[in-house]
């Protein structure tokens, strides 16, 4: 007897592209925490790694929760790398970044899936699923902008005299203030690269912005009813249409089959059959 083969918890192309991209980024993130970086700077990329590490555990959770059997996920495909590359940063265990190099083996996995899938598969996917799509790419888009908005405006403000921005913690504030579009005020760039990085997120996050509202509002507004298409009429009505109308070339231009359409031109050549047989009888009664 063969064993069965394990079932596993699909995914769509949205969600998979978006956990390949951030794989991707987490991998430049763990680049940068190997870097000789300062201590405010490295405290806010470790931040930033850990809430990857949160959003790759409930990747995992998922998956293990949605595979039969479970081992089939977690040996067969190799979750338990996955679990491994999702372990957050501890300070009291040292080197625990190289953990991320496990997220090798999801990043294989998802291109794995995504290179079985023909082009044109995957642009159909994208137009049948574009809310889909567009939530997870707006989702995106805007940790990418805080997370690197926030590293940048660190590095150009917190060396700088007069700078109120030298911490991780006002980095964080001040790139959520801005790409929210409050402005809040309380921390601001006084150096000419750091105001060059914050005008950036000012029109990233009014975009962000107004792609999260366009989403939240198609999500509270109901679809609209497909509208039922006229009903054909058959030979019978198209027969009555042209006895009421006299002329059988206005029941033609009412039907729209081509079955249909053909009977019709049928029917007319009867009534004008009929009509010449009529008239040939007129003519014969004459004579006589």
């Amino acid at each position: 007897m063969t064993a069965e083969a394990p079932v596993l918890r699909h995914h769509g192309n949205a969600y998979n592209i978006f956990i390949l991209v951030l794989t991707i980024y987490s991998l430049a993130v763990m680049v940068v925490l190997l870097l000789p970086i300062d201590q405010a700077t490295r405290d806010l990329v470790t931040f930033y790694d850990n809430a990857i590490c949160v959003i790759f555990l409930i990747d995992f959770a998922m998956n293990l929760a949605g595979a039969r059997p479970r081992r089939g996920y977690f040996i067969g495909q190799r979750g338990w790398l996955d679990l491994i590359g999702s372990i957050p940063s501890f300070s009291f265990i040292p080197f625990t970044a190289l953990f991320r190099l496990a997220r090798l083996s999801r990043l294989a996995r998802i291109t794995r899936l995504m290179r079985g899938q023909a082009g044109k598969d995957l642009v159909i996917d994208v137009l049948k699923n574009r809310s889909q799509y567009a939530t997870f790419i707006t989702i995106l888009l805007a940790g990418m902008v805080l997370s690197v908005a926030s590293i940048l405006i660190l590095q150009f403000e917190s060396t700088a005299p007069n700078a109120n921005i030298t911490t991780g913690g006002d980095a964080l504030w001040w790139g959520v203030v801005t790409i929210t579009t409050v402005g809040y005020g309380d921390k601001y760039p006084v150096t000419f690269l750091g105001r060059i990085t914050a005008t950036s997120v000012m029109f990233a996050g009014i975009g962000i912005i107004g792609a999260l509202a366009s989403i939240l509002a198609s999500l509270l507004v109901a679809p609209a009813a497909p509208e039922e298409p006229a009903p054909v009429p058959d030979a019978e009505s198209a027969a009555g249409i042209a006895s009421v109308t006299g002329t059988p070339e206005a029941a033609l231009e009412s039907a729209q089959e081509p079955a249909l359409r053909q009977e019709l031109i049928d029917i007319k050549e009867e009534l004008a059959a009929l009509r010449r047989g009529l008239a040939a009888g007129g003519g014969d009664a004459a004579d006589s």
